[in-house]
């Protein structure tokens, strides 16, 4: 009986004491020499191999033991200490792959008929082992030490507490809305007029009467806000905090479907229960006056971000956080410094993963101006490179390629976009396929929306039905290679670059199935969504690109927040670099099937778009 095997990690720390018993009775530890096999392709199933000490390379082609299996090109994976396979040919009862040890290797073998059973008896042991990567990290997320604060920002809005909705019908005078409110010690009614609902605040009330001079007894409907922002009951309670930043109020209404009105959340109920600063950074960005107030409150976010991944906030939610907290920043900033009367003439977008939403810590500036044909506003180039500038100043560092509002080649008319646009889509190649790429991905953040609309429809009407253009296009997804053998060569390289292996090719190749599909959303998560809905995308593969992609965003930004010095104005030289040696043996287990996820897709865009190399 072996009584040194690990159980404090998963999938081993979810078993009960009673099934640890039976994995000790039946356990058994094998040394194993260089180049012997410890499972052959096509033999029987023997069970799961946890390796103590050594590495295991896994290979998909027969050979001979004496052959170059070993060799780095034969392999497509490698295991090493705290790693464990086996698992799938005890499922299938055969194996398919070759694995042959690299060094000596100790490994503790836990029998096919005994994994079996345990997978049998307890039921998060089975999912860890036969679901997805999905499945996989809510396991992980349940045995998390911060997961309170992850269950309550995960809650949805039905399991929370709803504030009762303070109605008044049609007639109720300010005055009798007022009483009322006082009354219940509330701060807002729905006033209903027919059938529909429309909020009055305690402000509202006060505007009323002391700045507008309405009589008392004015119908309280006559001042109410009928465009009522609301949510539906099975959202997130995070998903409430991130409306009211992006929309700038504190308070939404729950609906079912769109009739029946369940309840208010209001920003303090949420507040009160979340310890982040994100809406006081929100309110500090609406209320500068001045540059200067606004980049100190700007410097704000990085300690947001550490604070929300410290309580378990998903990665998901983080960066939809805080890509409506960099919007409000930019639109800020944009008032500030672009003339008034400019406004409706001018139309500032973001690019890259700003766009996307899907910015973490402050990455390169991606960003571009549409104007209107005929504006005439001679300061125009001055006043973006003062923007691009102190968008510098605020942390945000120079795009490498210049793809800024300083660079006049990013400042366009929409008929100069529309050209422009047309003439990367017929290129395909290169820096116009890298163009296209990038603005592909664009949002408007300030200015005048219906612009950047205009040329947005532009070039969905020039790519219709190109099938010659998403073969091309979609290309760029599998050019880089996804390196799962790099787990067997830590002796000698430690750094793997994250964005290349696995974030640009699940992004780019997304992106490239929305265009085709004249999706107009520009978040990779959510265009996954869009193509189930669609029926683009089966289900199944969609969960497990969003999961690999949210992944490969986690370890990225864990390393870029232990690379951050404090100062919010210090740029990160490698924000993509990721340290492998810095990983536990359960992060690398969990890239390692996010990699293999990337490297399926990339076989399925492959074989969808038709692509030769």
């Amino acid at each position: 009986m072996l009584d040194t095997f690990s159980f404090e990690t998963l999938p081993f720390s979810v078993l009960t004491p009673a099934e640890q018993e039976v994995l000790l009775e039946h356990v058994q530890r094998h040394t194993f020499q260089p180049a012997a096999r410890l499972i052959t392709a096509g033999q029987p199933a023997q069970g799961l191999f946890v390796i103590v000490q050594g590495r295991v390379a896994e290979s998909e082609g027969a050979a001979q033991p004496s052959t170059p299996l070993l060799q780095p090109h034969n392999a497509f994976m490698h295991y090493e200490h705290g790693d464990y396979f086996g698992n799938w040919s005890v499922f299938n009862g055969h194996a398919i792959h070759d694995f042959i040890a690299v060094d000596v290797t100790v490994c503790d073998v836990i029998p096919a008929p005994t994994l079996l059973e345990l997978i049998d008896r307890n039921t998060l042991f089975a999912d860890y082992f036969l679901q997805s990567l999905t499945a996989k990290r809510d396991i992980i997320a349940q045995q998390a030490p911060n997961q309170d604060m992850a269950e309550f920002m995960l809650a949805r809005i039905a399991d929370t507490t709803l504030r009762e909705p303070l109605i008044v019908e049609e007639g109720t005078t300010i005055e009798a809305a007022t009483r009322l409110m006082r009354e219940h010690k509330a701060d807002s009614v729905l006033a209903k007029k027919g059938q529909r609902y429309g909020m009055v605040t305690g402000t509202d009330l006060l505007d009323a009467v002391i700045i507008n001079h309405l009589p008392l007894d004015t119908p309280v409907s006559s001042i109410a806000s009928y465009r009522l922002v609301h949510i539906q009951p099975d959202d997130y309670l995070f998903n409430a905090l991130i409306i009211m930043t992006q929309q700038q109020i504190e308070r939404v209404v729950v609906m079912q479907g769109n009739q029946q009105l369940l309840g208010v959340v209001e920003l303090t109920d949420v507040l009160s229960q979340f310890s982040s600063h994100s809406h006081v950074i929100g309110l500090r960005v609406e209320r500068a006056q001045t540059v200067a107030q606004l980049r100190e409150a700007s410097f704000g976010l990085t300690d947001l971000i550490k604070g929300l991944i410290a309580t378990g906030v998903k990665t998901r939610f983080v960066m939809e956080l805080l890509a409506a907290l960099n919007s409000r920043i930019l639109n800020k900033l944009f008032m500030l410094i672009v003339p008034k009367e400019v406004h409706p003439h001018v139309c500032l977008i973001v690019m890259g993963s700003e766009g996307r939403g899907e910015q973490i810590m402050k990455t390169d500036q991606d960003n571009g101006l549409i104007y209107r044909e005929g504006l005439d506003w001679p300061q125009m180039h001055e006043v973006m490179r003062t923007f691009s500038e102190t968008l510098i100043s605020f942390g945000f560092p120079p795009c490498p390629g210049h793809i800024m509002v300083s660079n006049p080649e990013w400042v366009n008319s929409t008929r100069q976009w529309a050209e422009k646009l047309t003439r990367w889509s017929q290129s395909y190649e290169g820096e116009a396929a890298m163009n296209l790429a990038i603005t592909s991905d664009s949002k408007p953040v300030a200015g005048n929306v219906a612009l950047f609309k205009v040329a947005r429809n532009i070039f969905f009407r020039r790519i219709q039905d190109n099938d010659i253009f998403f073969s091309h296009f979609a290309k760029a997804a599998v050019r880089f290679d996804t390196p799962l053998t790099f787990f067997g060569r830590l002796k000698h390289s430690t750094t793997l670059d994250i964005k290349k292996a696995g974030i640009f090719p699940i992004v780019h190749g997304v992106r490239s199935i929305a265009l085709e599909h004249k999706i107009t959303q520009t978040n990779t998560f959510e265009r996954l969504e869009h193509l189930v809905e669609k029926g683009a995308l089966q289900k199944e593969l969609a969960d497990n690109l969003s999961e690999a992609l949210s992944y490969c965003v986690q370890v990225r930004l864990q390393q870029q927040i232990e690379r951050y010095t404090g100062d919010p104005t210090d740029i990160d030289q490698i924000p993509n670099e990721l340290n492998v040696k810095l990983l536990t043996s359960l992060e690398r287990q969990l890239l390692r099937d996010a990699l293999t996820v990337v490297k399926d897709f990339k076989k399925y865009l492959v074989q969808r778009y038709h692509l030769t190399f």
